[in-house]
């Protein structure tokens, strides 16, 4: 009984199926490009196994990766490989390293933020984002329109620039390490707008090449935002928005905001 109770603490520490194979993978030291398939589908479905065993509930999702797993290990062991239109083979894992990069990338984004947004409350006296940007809105004298900018609906328009990519870039049966960095990104949206002052929001990600590169150039975006060197403010239609450079007073304002301290006004 003392076995059950200590392997559902164990469980209850992955979120969802991508997590679980993450964790064999940095587990094992494997090699994300080159996964032995057989290997990580013995362990998943032991696992499920184990969740089964002590009367868990099964999400659908760890059932739908399990199936996943079982065909690309089929597929691996036919003796005729599926061929490309370019007479090249496909490795049957390459959609299921797709779907853990982007896992893992989003994943590191949000432990980044995590510890952001954890620093920013310390060093911020009762602080929070609403008060943040009312008082960001009065002092730096900022359209008012900022306070009711809406991070689902720039959320959504990212959403429509990841679903643009995946239809209009062309599938390439191949591997790709990618080597995106947020601050080269950082470099290319300042370049961007340095002209004009200012950038379409979705004009942002119009180089981009896919998924990844779309979702670091994202957190480039949210991170100048953050140091207070860029801004989004609401275009005339709707969702529309734009990156702008922030102005010198609004640059100046904003470290005064940051350094006051209530007690010294009592």
């Amino acid at each position: 009984m003392e076995n059950n109770v200590s392997y559902t603490i164990k469980l209850s520490q992955f979120e969802g199926p991508f997590d679980l194979l993450l964790f064999f993978i940095e587990r094992d030291e494997l090699d994300i490009y080159d996964i032995p398939i057989a290997k990580i589908t013995a362990d998943f479905l032991a696992y499920i196994r184990e969740m089964e065993a002590l009367n868990l509930d099964l999400a659908s999702e760890f059932i739908l990766v399990a199936a996943t797993l079982i065909r690309i290990k089929a597929k691996m062991l036919l003796p005729r490989k599926e061929l490309d239109e370019n007479n090249e083979e496909i490795d049957p894992r390459k959609e299921l390293v797709q779907k853990l990069l982007e896992y893992k990338a989003v994943k590191e984004a949000i432990t980044e933020l995590s510890s952001m947004e954890d620093d920013r409350y310390f060093r911020i006296p009762r602080g929070n984002l609403q008060s943040e940007f009312t008082n960001l809105s009065q002092k730096a004298l900022v359209d008012a329109e900022w306070e009711t900018l809406s991070l689902f609906n720039i959320l959504k328009v990212f959403q429509s620039v990841v679903q643009r990519l995946d239809q209009t870039k062309a599938v390439v049966h191949k591997i790709y390490n990618y080597e995106y960095t947020i601050g080269e990104q950082q470099e290319k949206i300042k370049d961007a707008i340095r002209l004009k002052g200012k950038a379409d929001f979705e004009k942002i990600f119009e180089d981009c090449e896919n998924r990844i590169h779309a979702i670091i150039t994202f957190l480039a975006l949210l991170e100048l935002v953050n140091l207070q060197e860029l801004k989004i403010t609401k275009g005339d239609q709707l969702n529309q928005f734009w990156v702008e450079e922030k102005t010198a007073e609004e640059i100046a304002v904003a470290p005064l905001i940051q350094s006051e301290d209530p007690q010294e006004e009592e």
